[in-house]
């Protein structure tokens, strides 16, 4: 629409104008102009009013002929003069000071009559946080983001605040205040504005003062209490806001907050407020945060009390579950603890209900892609409104329950997803995963970085520790956490070992463990005697050589076809044979080509679902040679179930297992992990297992994960587990461990990756030492109980009575750390004497020692006894004493350690008396040149016979009286010292540490001579106080040493992955994220690799195909024998991957990191090079196959993989601005998205 040219306005127009005031669309009438002037410009805009519809001749002409864009510039110049003739190009420099538009400020508010609900007004509202987006604040309040980063977020945004983490740390305070503290509003203000010449005069002109000023504090402290009545509500929103606010730690004194304030003591207002808020805080300080739930008494209450549940099920709830459910009402977190089959999904299912009546949304998480299918599944038939989230699939992201893998949760909850706002559930299930070294750490980030407002159901098999890791998310969450844990099975197991290998020994089953969990003795032997009879009479009498754990295919066939005979008479089918070897699953199975398990009636059944299911694979595909095999054993009830397998396989199996078509299904652990599937019967192959070092016994938690799969509820009365004993029966400690043994505990697998520093680093608010505090593997730092001791020691150190240093006493802190050196350098030395042969041979019967301990003072002793034990050894010894002082406490003269420069040798003022006491290594200071000869066991028995009452009076006997007088003769003779046995002279310890500790030594005690301060008459006591002091004070340093960072045990590494992505220019030295950061961030694995040949141009000269083939060595992790045989310009790319990677390795292990370059290269295994640049370039799957000895349904699972993979650079690839990259990653990820390898899943559809 043009602009209408309306005629300037005449006497008879009425003078009216209107004036559009800002951007926020508000207009003004304007009716009285000035006379003779023109009306004024329709709006205050530049540009005047925005044109309300636009030309489409102009837009066109804009966009293609005014855009020096869309000129053929490189043309010849012929075109180009036409083209300035045909468009004569017009600057608009305004075009340039485009700027976005600032949030509105204010808001309209409608005032309604309270009873009617009539309109009576519009107020305007002054909105607060308007300039908070999710590019800079961690607030709730934030403005959303754009529809399209809504689901995942993206690697600009703001993660939400963490909960837990609201209070600001001493540092950041300390920052601030020094900020604030040089503004001083009493003395020092300034007169004259910076840069101008005068200024104001503020001196008091007239001492006019009518009456006493008023001090504004002291008004505000006699408003205390109205100050402190402000509702909480609105202190919480306030620190939520941001960190304007700094939320002080509540204490005494500014001193204990480390602050230097300008203002030396709290105002008063501020002391009031304190001892008002004191009480409050005391309850928290020693709170738990876990709370067992006492499942044993019924929950009779529960219809009162949840009067119209959110979810009914069809069977009555068990008591755990009704307490759950019970909790979850209440809106808190729980952790459910139980056995398998025991109905922890009915927490979840619940969880879920409760998240549709409230319209909030629910996240569940699992720790396997397999697992997340099947529960998508179950909860679309029971909901409906469920989505999911993998790393390949996206289905309803709207719903309101989420179904997800733990990694994609973590990358939502650092991109800041909007999801994360109506977000009222996580549940994980499957908990005990966080014990997996590879991705336990994820759990862990995830339980960190989730926000306030969501609350946390765990669910995991049996733990011993759940109190424990309960405890510390409740810690870091600061809300409680209440742990459901049940040991009881709804369907017992009872355990047997079975020794049958032929029809005449098939009945050979001996139950072990029965029902109520007693071990039986009586079937462990029984099955050895069975073992035993079937041993050759010439291997019974000269001893078997059965010490091989192997048997040979066809003793394994017989045991098979034995044992599933006999389950068959005894209906004990469905089976599931767990095997911890890929290749022996394949063979049992198709060892059992005799074997017929099913109906005819079943194999139709079999059959149809076996074609419907595969009726979305291409035709060739249909004919794999897997395929083909498990059909046919399918038919027959046989099925085999791990990783190799084909993944639409899989499904198919575990659908017809669950239908109960599969009669035997051979399976390795990951069924048991993944899939909930019972049967009827668990059979062991074997208990040891490769666990890619070496072989183990099954670990007991491994043990009942795989057993627990027995028994079906409802349907089996008992579920029966088999431990085959194929070449002898085990070790009876060792089934006993494994059945009865307590479970794995959950244990942090916390480490530090590249992305989570990065990620951090992003985002000022947060810091990697915050996430690094808050992991599991540091959840034994009681910080609270720790802040309380250092408060206290606070305190005791300003109540201790200064010290007097003045005049003789000023040396006296010198004098006390060289009495400390001196004191630790003894007793290491000491430690040294007494670990060494020759210390010991000294330290043997009759040598003479000087005692210093509590009671003696450089006292002379024989030593009599020595003990026996090398921890603590203790000598047993004569020494002199006062007369009246044998059993004394001593006068606790000692406490100055005097002896250490007062050599003089004790010897008695008035009649010599003795004492025998066992000394500790530490009383004796030192170890003469003289030798005594005793009787050792006569003085020791003399001395204990006169301990006796009756004998108290009695002479003492003559050896020890002899014994007596030679050490007093000894030290009359020597009364400034005896000559000792110098370590390194005369015991020949030639160690460094001994001849420096020991050269140190004399250093020292040479120079305790030159203080003053022992002269002094008061010195004792100055020492004892100095030495007091001290001690609170080392205490106090080590506290505080505690709860800082400094003490984190993952702080080294810390420092040097920094260093390593500082020299990479990840980020700079100011810890500040720069690009190729930015593109690390957005990679999930192997984030440095990926970055480098991004930067690098590995990939540039590739085709997609080739590029696609190359980062299969990112997902690829097994080893293969196969020689791929590869383009040259593969071969290239893949030597530039090894050079880029050798380089990071070296500059890792430069920086400290323990990983050798070696070891960091080694990871990324080429061995499917070959096989997905030909699946690129479009080979049928049969083909490729043939290519490689890798199982089918690990290429499967790499290629899959290798999508996330490409994904991941496609984004990279935008973020560097590389658009040519991008596509060729599309078209890369384009080619491998075809046929059996992407076919949806079976839960799915």
């Amino acid at each position: 629409m043009d602009r209408l040219n309306v005629a300037p306005a005449g006497p008879t127009d009425l003078p009216l104008s209107l004036l559009e005031m800002g951007c926020s669309g508000r207009f003004e009438l304007i009716t009285h102009p000035l006379p003779g002037q023109p009306l004024p410009p329709l709006s205050t805009l530049p540009h005047g009013l925005p044109p309300t519809s636009l030309n489409l001749e102009t837009e066109v002409e804009k966009q293609f002929l005014r855009d020096p864009a869309w000129l053929p510039i490189h043309d010849t110049d012929f075109a180009f003069q036409k083209f300035l003739k045909v468009t004569e190009r017009k600057f608009n420099v305004d075009s340039l000071l485009n700027c976005t538009q600032s949030p509105l400020h204010s808001d309209l508010s409608v005032v309604r009559d309270p009873t009617t609900g009539m309109l009576l007004d519009f107020t305007e509202v002054l909105l607060e946080n308007t300039g908070l987006s999710a590019k800079n604040s961690l607030s709730l309040q934030r403005q959303p983001g754009p529809p399209s980063e809504s689901l995942r977020g993206s690697n600009t945004n703001y993660p939400f605040l963490p909960g837990g983490m609201e209070e600001l740390t001493l540092d950041q305070i300390k920052k601030k205040s020094e900020l604030e503290e040089d503004i001083d509003f009493e003395n020092d203000l300034l007169r004259v504005p910076p840069g101008l010449k005068a200024g104001m005069d503020f001196t008091d002109k007239d001492a006019k003062v009518a009456k006493p000023e008023v001090n504004l504090m002291s008004l505000l402290s006699t408003f205390d209490d109205i100050i402190d009545l402000q509702p909480e509500a609105e202190e919480k929103e306030e620190s939520k806001g941001g960190e304007e606010a700094p939320k002080l730690p509540r204490t005494n004194s500014l001193e204990d907050l480390g602050i230097k304030d300008a203002v030396s003591s709290p105002t008063p207002s501020e002391k009031g407020k304190d001892e008002k808020s004191k009480p409050k805080e005391n309850p928290e300080v020693n709170k738990k945060w876990a709370i067992p739930v006492d499942i044993t008494s019924p929950c009779d209450d529960f219809y009162k009390r949840i009067p119209n549940p959110a979810f009914k099920w069809p069977f009555e709830l068990d008591v755990f579950q009704k307490q759950a459910v019970l909790r979850l009402e209440a809106h808190d977190s729980v952790f459910v603890a139980a056995h398998t089959s025991a109905g922890k999904t009915v927490v979840a299912e619940y969880a879920i209900a409760l998240s549709q009546k409230h319209m909030t949304r629910t996240i569940y998480t699992s720790p396997i892609k397999a697992l997340s299918n099947q529960k998508f599944r179950d909860f679309k038939n029971t909901f409906g409104d469920v989505g999911l989230l993998t790393g390949d699939v996206q289905l309803s992201p709207e719903s309101s329950c989420l179904i997800m893998t733990t990694e994609i949760l973590r990358s939502m909850l650092y991109n800041g997803s909007e999801v994360i706002r109506d977000l009222e559930w996580v549940i994980f299930d499957e908990v005990h995963y966080i014990n997996d070294a590879e991705r336990g750490v994820v759990w862990e980030e995830v339980l960190i970085m989730l926000p306030d407002h969501v609350s946390i159901i765990l669910l995991s098999a049996t733990v011993p520790n759940a109190l424990e890791f309960s405890e510390w998310i409740g810690r870091i969450k600061k809300r409680h956490i209440y742990v459901i844990s049940t040991m009881k099975r709804p369907v017992p197991l009872e355990h047997h070992l079975y020794t049958g290998n032929s029809t005449k020994t098939q009945k050979e089953m001996f139950l072990l463990v029965d029902a109520a969990g007693n071990f039986l003795t009586k079937g462990y032997y029984a099955a050895v005697d069975a073992k035993k009879e079937r041993t050759s009479k010439h291997a019974q009498s000269f001893g078997t050589k059965s010490t091989s754990h192997n048997t040979s295919a066809s003793q394994d066939r017989a045991v098979w076809l034995t044992l599933l005979h006999f389950l068959s008479q005894r209906q004990q089918t469905p089976v599931v044979a767990f095997t911890f070897s890929r290749t022996r699953c394949d063979e049992n199975a198709r060892s059992l080509d005799s074997m017929d398990l099913t109906t005819s009636i079943e194999k139709a059944e079999i059959h149809s679902f076996f074609q419907k299911s595969l009726s979305r694979l291409r035709g060739g595909d249909r004919q794999l040679p897997q395929i083909l095999l498990m059909r046919d054993l399918l038919k027959r009830g046989i099925a085999v179930h791990h990783s190799g397998i084909l993944p639409i396989l899989k499904e198919v199996i575990e659908m017809l297992f669950s239908r109960g078509l599969v009669k035997v299904l051979f399976a390795t652990e990951t069924f048991a992990m993944g899939v909930n599937m019972p049967a009827r019967t668990v059979v062991f192959d074997s208990i040891r297992k490769h666990d890619g070092t070496g072989f183990r016994n099954l670990l007991p938690g491994e043990y009942i994960q795989m057993a627990g799969r027995a028994g079906r509820r409802g349907l089996d009365a008992t579920g029966t587990v088999i431990i085959l004993c194929k070449a002898g029966v085990h070790e009876m400690a060792d089934l006993h461990v494994m059945m009865l043994g307590k479970p794995t505990i959950l244990q942090s697998q916390f480490r530090l990756t590249y992305t989570m520093i990065l990620n951090l680093l992003r985002v000022e608010a947060l810091r990697v030492t915050d996430m690094m505090r808050r992991s599991f593997s540091e959840s034994h730092r009681d910080t609270q109980a720790q802040e309380k001791r250092i408060s206290h020691l606070k305190q005791m150190l300003s109540s201790l009575p200064p010290l007097d240093t003045e005049g003789q006493l000023s040396d006296l802190m010198p004098y006390y750390q060289t009495v400390t050196e001196l004191q630790t350098t003894t007793e290491a030395l000491q430690r040294a004497i007494l670990e060494s042969v020759n210390g010991l041979k000294a330290l043997s019967v009759g040598r003479v020692v000087v005692v210093n301990n509590k009671q003696h003072l450089n006292a002379l002793g024989v030593i009599l006894q020595v003990s026996n034990d090398s921890v603590n050894r203790t000598f047993t010894a004569l020494i002199i004493c006062e007369k009246g002082n044998e059993e004394g406490e001593g006068k606790g003269k000692n406490t100055a350690l005097t002896h250490l420069y007062n050599t003089a040798l004790f010897t008695p003022e008035g009649p010599c008396s003795h004492t025998v006491q066992k000394l500790k290594f530490h009383d004796i200071s030192a170890i003469t040149v003289k030798t005594l000869k005793v009787i050792p066991d006569r003085i020791i028995d003399n001395y204990n016979k006169r301990q006796q009452p009756r004998f108290r009076l009695d002479p003492p006997g003559q050896a020890i009286s002899t014994a007596t007088q030679e050490l007093l003769r000894l030290a009359e003779a020597n009364p400034g010292g005896i000559a000792t046995l110098d370590p390194v002279n005369d015991l020949q310890l030639k160690s460094v540490d001994v001849v420096e500790g020991s050269m140190r030594l004399r250093v020292l005690q040479d120079s305790l001579k030159d203080f003053n301060c022992i002269h002094s008459p008061t010195f004792a006591e100055q020492f004892a106080r100095v030495k007091e002091r001290m001690s609170v004070q080392e205490e106090l340093d080590r506290l505080m040493f505690l709860v800082s960072d400094q003490s984190l045990s993952l702080l080294p590494e810390y420092h040097q992955r920094i260093k390593v992505l500082q020299s990479l220019q990840y980020v700079d030295s100011s810890g500040a994220v720069q690009l190729k950061g930015r593109v690390a961030c957005q990679i999930s694995s192997h984030e440095l690799l990926l970055t480098e040949l991004l930067f690098e141009n590995v990939l540039s000269p590739l085709a997609p195909e080739e590029s696609a083939a190359l980062l299969s060595c990112l997902v690829f992790t097994q080893n293969t024998q196969v020689e791929p045989h590869i383009t040259n310009t593969l071969q290239e790319g893949i030597d530039r991957v090894m050079s880029v990677a050798q380089r990071i390795g070296e500059l890792q292990r430069d920086c400290g990191i323990p990983q050798t370059a070696e070891e960091f290269v080694g990871q990324f295994k080429f061995g499917l090079t070959e096989v997905v640049y030909c699946w690129a370039r479009g080979m049928p799957f049969a083909e490729i196959a043939l290519l490689t000895d890798v199982q089918e349904g690990t290429v499967v699972r790499c290629i899959q993989r290798l999508d996330e993979v490409l994904k991941e650079v496609r984004q990279a690839a935008r973020i560097v601005g590389d658009s040519v990259l991008g596509s060729k990653m599309e078209r890369a990820s384009l080619a491998i998205r075809r046929d059996i390898v992407f076919t949806a899943s079976l839960y799915t559809h």
